[in-house]
């Protein structure tokens, strides 16, 4: 398998090397990809060196699978340039996903769309993943009628820039910011840019996206807070149901689920916490108790590391279903 990963040198690129490692995913070739500024460089994946090229040298490659996270722009270019030479793009950015064309998956919930005729997958935002991994289950059982939705995501979310701009707030070194505020012993009610509608691009996000990836008829309200927290999304969710449930049916449920992991004993003081999901594939959920002023309708906290789940394992797992179900 001769795998190339464009954007090798940020901090999703990175992630995905070492779920690769951790996978010992069959690797006949990699192909680090990354800006003009960084080829020519090396990067280091299970104790051998590999150089790094631009995307005009990956062009003169044969190349079975490329992973792409970085950014919309290059995704929106290069993309389809692979897709032209029979290689199959995973891509992390935002820009393909609500296009009609392209698949948007999360392999637990929806792998069984993909065919061999998926040049370019989409994969979703990471606050969007985990919420998918939970509530696919429900609706299946129980069908979902409405979700309120309330996150509260890391800087690393953000990006490299962001983390730095926590670190230095942190040590009290005045820098360049990221955010327009603090984020340092702050919270911002504001992720990604504002639309027209008075929410946010990630508010929009989670609510497009779950209606493509699951029901369009789902009705989905986000808010989405930014927190000074350096790995791991958290979600407050209120999920209303068409249907009657009793809560050990809803464990059992998920329990159930592959890639889910319940953690819900609030009077041992056991939950999910975005520090227990560091470096962890898995999406946790807890604090499952049921909402007594709306019928059929309950509450859940979920928590998963956003550079894993949330972009890095979910990109190498659509790679891995597309293999282990010849779809190549």
């Amino acid at each position: 398998m001769k795998l190339a990963i464009v954007g090798v040198t940020g901090m999703v690129g990175r992630e995905i090397l070492e779920v690769l490692s951790e996978k010992n995913f069959n690797i006949t070739e990699l192909i680090p990809v990354a800006s003009e500024k960084s080829c020519g460089n090396t990067i280091s994946y299970n104790g051998k060196s590999h150089e790094i090229i631009s995307l005009e040298e990956v062009l003169k490659k044969e190349v079975d699978i490329a992973l792409f996270s970085a950014g919309r722009e290059v995704s929106k270019i290069w993309a389809p340039k692979l897709a032209e030479k029979e290689c199959r793009v995973i891509d992390n950015s935002s820009y393909w996903r609500m296009c009609s064309k392209h698949k948007l998956i999360v392999p637990e919930i929806n792998g069984n769309e993909l065919t061999k005729k998926d040049m370019i997958i989409a994969n979703p935002n990471c606050s969007t993943i985990q919420l998918i991994m939970v509530l696919a289950p429900l609706h299946k059982k129980f069908c979902v009628k409405r979700v309120v939705v309330s996150t509260y995501q890391s800087v690393t979310g953000t990006g490299k820039k962001a983390a730095e701009q926590l670190e230095n707030e942190e040590n009290r070194i005045d820098a360049e910011m990221a955010y327009p505020y603090q984020i340092y012993k702050n919270v911002l009610p504001h992720c990604d840019d504002f639309t027209e509608n008075g929410y946010t691009k990630e508010e929009m996000k989670l609510t497009n996206e779950t209606k493509k990836i699951l029901d369009k008829n789902i009705d989905v309200v986000a808010t989405a807070v930014r927190v000074p927290v350096v790995v791991g999304h958290s979600e407050s969710v209120n999920i209303t149901l068409e249907k009657t449930f009793e809560l050990d049916e809803i464990r059992f449920i998920l329990n159930q689920t592959s890639g889910i992991k319940v953690i819900d004993s609030p009077k041992n003081n056991e939950y999910p916490m975005p520090i227990d999901s560091y470096k962890k594939d898995e999406v946790f959920v807890g604090r499952i108790r049921r909402d007594f002023t709306q019928e059929n309708t309950l509450n859940v906290w979920i928590v998963a590391d956003n550079l894993r789940k949330g972009a890095a394992t979910n990109t190498v797992q659509i790679a891995e279903y597309l293999i282990n179900n010849n779809l190549m």
